[in-house]
């Protein structure tokens, strides 16, 4: 199927950017997971990991789920699972927009986040989208 193949390369070539250019990704993660070892800050229970441990964790889903798409038998829960990950990603883009407005935001960082967040909505529609068999 061509739409799961454009995925799966979307998928593949985010994943490698998340490792190429992990800073990219870095103002994506809420400071509510990462966890701080400098005791500056109380950590979350859901600080399990640093911010570059999430990014460096998220580029590996993506890539699993980006083979995951390719593969007839597993496209189905692949393609559930991808839009459950982008859903859980408005959590980070919601978070990056809100400290873009903050005084200390650049307006590049606004541009950027403003962008950044409604594009969540067509790509959870497309991941969605693939847990349907195409019927001919």
């Amino acid at each position: 199927m061509l739409s799961a193949a454009a995925l799966s390369a979307l998928l593949l070539a985010s994943a490698a950017k998340h490792f190429d250019d992990p800073g990219f990704f870095a103002p994506v993660v809420p400071d509510f997971l990462c966890r701080d070892d400098t005791g500056e800050r109380l950590n979350s229970p859901l600080a399990v990991l640093s911010r570059e441990e999430w990014v460096a964790l998220s580029g590996l889903l993506e890539a699993g789920a980006a083979v995951g798409l390719l593969i007839p038998a597993t496209r189905r829960a692949a393609a559930g699972c991808v839009a459950a990950m982008f859903t859980a990603f408005l959590a980070g883009h919601l978070d990056a927009l809100r400290k873009a407005y903050r005084p200390d935001g650049s307006p590049g960082q606004r541009r950027a986040h403003t962008l950044r967040l409604p594009l969540q909505a067509p790509l959870i529609a497309w991941a969605w989208s693939l847990r349907n068999p195409v019927r001919r």
